[in-house]
């Protein structure tokens, strides 16, 4: 069974402000799970109370509030439109880089297109707040399922199930945490041993918040379920093992150190506990994506934000990516949808990056491709969706042809780790000569992703051909608008500099070098001017 069969009770009825933080957080701020339940006393006497608690933590991924999409948000202070996660993150990941840019005016939007962003972006603020308010969440979880709270409570039979639930929740937070170090650097520290209530958190240095994430993760791994066995959409061993990788991909970053090798050594976990999935790239993105039986998810996705047309339904998550990136002379109905909001598409360097027979970026004058042939293909006018060709990645169509069962609801679940990730992490360790990486199996590991790309192997590469540059183009191909861009992009050194331009970095045509720190984001103004003991970051 699925989460969001498993966990759809329990999604979007519980509202938790930021435990500990200041600004629009204040106090712990708690709404009943159903009607019937008001405290956590209340909240806490079943074992089906738990399990909604931590439906919340994984809903939260997709979600933002109760009420459906344009309800009750529960991030307190934050409008329902800038306060998904996804969305947000998608927001501070792809489109301030070469992969895509948006026509709306909104502010916030065009600073972010022309990485000019500041410490009063609505959008970065709202991934902050969605991001602790996820960090809280799991600390209120994990304060009441600890041992003394079950004893306290007559429930000691169920400590050994809670084991698993906590180990979940713990990856959840293990997981913001991660986000919030990526993106912001130093930042608040909070967890279930420091109470709840207003009090202002101490800032902790990134390197000490990758340390504290790693040690975390070797605490929780062992009550996870084996890779590759969860219900899908759970997370298991794997999903930890990515999370490590993707840290030590990163750490030269992080903490000044690199550990390529601790790299290889995650990776290997994964790849050898799934399968590559073989069939047509472009399924792998349909609205019936979180099928088992025909291997679309079970053979790659590894740790997704889930969403379903019917049961979770959102403005964010992929709503936001098929919805938004539909437009002009697009059919909404090939892609699943019932219209389009004409905002995100790509720039001329994503189109680019591809050769023509690379399936995985097909352009074409119909809705059969990749990209759809717009008015022209270099964005000369930002403000205006025919300017970059349209992205069709993203659809609500189903694998068998079938007519989706909600046109106005996507029900295709967003991968935030999948296995040809983690086949490249293995060969950019390789390529950067990791100890322990065998090149030979790098170069293994990339063509499988490139004979499903080309449907051949014809597309197949040599050993001498794993340079830096293809790594990062590589990863640009298989992973573009999977939010993955901007920290490649800060980890290769090309993110600011002028080594490498793209139309409108910085905000002019052809691109233009921007100020280093744009590498982080500002913590949100509000959260500085309501915390004395944070420090901003430099550049803001």
């Amino acid at each position: 069974m699925k989460l969001k069969n498993i966990f759809i009770k329990g999604i979007a009825f519980l509202s938790i402000g930021a435990l500990g933080l200041t600004s629009c957080m204040k106090d712990l701020d708690q709404l009943p799970i159903d009607p019937n339940q008001s405290t956590a006393e209340t909240v806490y006497q079943t074992e089906e109370g738990y399990s909604q608690v931590l439906a919340k933590l994984y809903a939260g991924l997709s979600l933002t509030g109760q009420e459906g999409p344009a309800g009750n948000g529960d991030v307190g202070g934050i409008d329902e439109g800038t306060s998904s996660f996804v969305r947000n993150l998608w927001n501070a990941q792809v489109l301030t880089t070469d992969e895509a840019i948006c026509s709306w005016g909104d502010f916030g939007i065009p600073q972010l297109n022309f990485l000019q962003y500041s410490a009063a972006n609505p959008f970065i603020e709202g991934l902050y707040y969605r991001t602790y308010h996820m960090i809280s969440v799991s600390n209120e979880f994990l304060s009441q399922s600890s041992d003394s709270k079950l004893d306290e409570r007559g429930q000691g039979d169920l400590k050994e199930k809670m084991k698993g639930l906590r180990a979940e929740a713990r990856f959840i937070r293990a997981y913001s945490y991660y986000v919030a170090l990526d993106l912001f650097g130093n930042v608040p520290f909070v967890d279930e041993s420091m109470g709840i209530g207003s009090f202002m958190p101490e800032q902790m240095k990134r390197a000490d918040l990758f340390d504290w994430i790693i040690t975390e993760i070797d605490a929780f791994e062992g009550d996870l379920k084996e890779a590759n066995t969860a219900d899908y959409g759970r997370v298991d061993k794997g999903a930890a093992w990515m999370l490590k990788a993707k840290m030590y991909l990163n750490a030269k970053v992080y903490t000044g150190t690199a550990m390529y090798d601790k790299v290889v050594v995650e990776t290997e976990k994964v790849n050898s506990a799934y399968t590559f999935y073989t069939g047509e790239y472009n399924e792998m993105f349909y609205g019936d994506n979180n099928k088992r039986e025909n291997a679309v998810a079970a053979s790659g996705f590894i740790f997704v934000a889930p969403t379903d047309g019917f049961k979770m339904q959102t403005y964010g998550a992929t709503q936001f990516l098929a919805f938004s990136a539909t437009g002009g002379d697009i059919n909404p109905a090939k892609i699943g949808i019932s219209g389009g909001w004409g905002g995100n598409r790509s720039r001329a360097e994503l189109v680019d990056r591809f050769d023509s027979k690379d399936l995985r970026g097909k352009v074409s004058e119909t809705e059969d491709g990749m990209f759809f042939i717009t008015e022209e293909k270099v964005v000369t006018n930002p403000s205006k969706f025919t300017s970059g060709y349209s992205v069709m990645k993203f659809r609500n169509v189903r694998s068998d042809g079938a007519t989706p069962a909600n046109l106005a609801f996507v029900s295709t679940d967003f991968p935030l780790f999948r296995l040809a990730d983690s086949y490249l992490m293995y060969a950019e360790a390789a390529m950067r000569g990791a100890a322990g990486a065998e090149k030979n199996k790098a170069v293994e590991y990339v063509n499988k992703i490139r004979t499903r790309a080309y449907g051949n192997t014809s597309g197949n590469i040599t050993a001498a051909q794993l340079t830096k540059s293809f790594v990062l183009d590589e990863r640009g191909r298989e992973l573009f608008w999977e939010a993955t861009r901007r920290t490649d992009l800060v980890r290769f050194g090309e993110y600011t500099s002028s080594s490498y331009l793209w139309s409108w970095k910085g905000g002019v045509p052809n691109g233009a070098a921007v100020s280093s720190s744009k590498s982080l984001f500002a913590i949100p103004a509000k959260e500085i001017g309501a915390n004395s003991k944070l420090v901003q970051n430099p550049g803001y």
